[in-house]
C-alpha cells in the first residue's frame, strides 16, 4: 500500500486519541531555534493537524502540507478558524510550495514514512537561507515491560508492524546524516489512556487491523486484558519520551 494512504481508515481514531506534544518541545523551538510570530512554517505530513495547531500562534505563516485526503480533510476541521494556517495538498517530495518560501520545516511523526533521497532536495528548495528541519517523534520507551508486552502483542496480531514510530527501516544515524549538523533532544512525555483511549490510540496506528481483518476482534480483547493487567484504577502509563532532531540540511 501506498505510503500516505495507510491512515486512510485510521482518521477518526487519530483525531480522537493520538497524544500530543510536550511544552517543553514548543518551548525549545522558540527559545532556542528561533521559531517566533514573524516565521513561515511548512508543517509537513501535518495529518490530522496536532503539531500543526500547537505552533497556531508561534508563526506569522503555516503550511499544513499533508497527501492523505481525509487526513488533510481532518486537519483541516481540527485547525479551523486559525487565518493563519493553510492546510495543502501535498507531500515531503513534492510539497507545491515556492522556492525559499519557509524559514522552518517541521514533521511530527511522519518523517520515517518520506522517501529521503527525494525529501532532502524539496526540502533545500523551499527552505529560505539559513532554514531549519524539525523532525520530531513521540516514542515509547523501548526498556519498560508494558511496551515490551505491547511489542510481542502487535507482532501476533499486526501483520504489518515492524516495531513502534515507523519500525526499523531508520536508526538514530539516518537521522542526523539528513542533516549537515544535528541538534538532538529529548523531552518526557508519558502518556495517561483510559481503556477507550488506550485501544483507540493502538487502533490509530498504521499497522493496526481494522475491522473487516480476521485479527481484528482478538486484538482488541488483548489490548483489554494488557490493558487491565498493567492499569491503576483504571488508567494506565505508558512510558513515552518525545525525540526532537533538528538543524539545517
Amino acid at each position: 500500500m501506498d505510503s500516505k494512504e495507510k491512515f486512510t481508515h485510521k482518521v477518526e481514531n487519530y483525531v480522537k486519541y493520538r497524544p500530543a506534544y510536550p511544552q517543553e518541545l514548543i518551548s525549545y523551538l522558540t527559545e532556542e531555534l528561533g521559531l517566533s510570530v514573524n516565521s513561515v512554517v511548512a508543517d509537513v505530513g501535518a495529518g490530522t493537524g496536532i503539531f500543526t495547531k500547537l505552533l497556531a500562534d508561534k508563526a506569522k505563516v503555516i503550511y499544513a502540507v499533508e497527501p492523505n485526503a481525509n487526513m488533510r480533510a481532518a486537519c483541516e476541521r481540527y485547525c479551523a478558524g486559525l487565518e493563519h494556517v493553510t492546510v495543502v495538498d501535498g507531500g515531503a517530495e513534492e510539497t507545491g510550495l515556492p522556492d525559499r518560501s519557509v524559514d522552518f520545516i517541521t514533521s511530527a511523526q511522519a518523517f520515517h514514512w518520506f522517501d529521503r533521497n527525494q525529501t532532502k532536495p524539496e526540502f533545500q528548495r523551499i527552505l529560505k537561507h539559513g532554514g531549519k528541519v524539525i523532525l520530531v517523534w513521540n516514542s515509547r520507551v523501548a526498556e519498560d515491560e508494558l511496551v515490551q508486552e505491547s511489542d510481542q502483542l502487535c507482532r501476533r496480531y499486526c501483520t504489518a508492524f515492524d516495531g513502534f514510530s515507523g519500525g526499523s527501516s531508520m536508526d538514530s544515524n539516518d537521522y542526523h546524516h539528513f542533516f549537515k549538523e544535528c541538534d538532538y533532544r529529548t523531552f518526557e512525555n508519558n502518556i495517561t489512556y483510559t481503556l477507550d483511549s488506550y485501544i483507540g490510540n493502538s487502533l490509530s496506528a498504521s499497522y493496526a487491523p481494522n475491522e473487516n481483518d480476521p485479527n481484528y476482534q482478538a486484538y482488541i480483547e488483548a489490548l483489554t486484558e494488557l490493558f487491565h493487567k498493567y492499569s491503576v484504577r483504571g488508567e494506565l502509563l505508558m512510558p513515552n519520551k518525545t525525540h526532537s532532531y533538528a538543524g539545517e540540511v
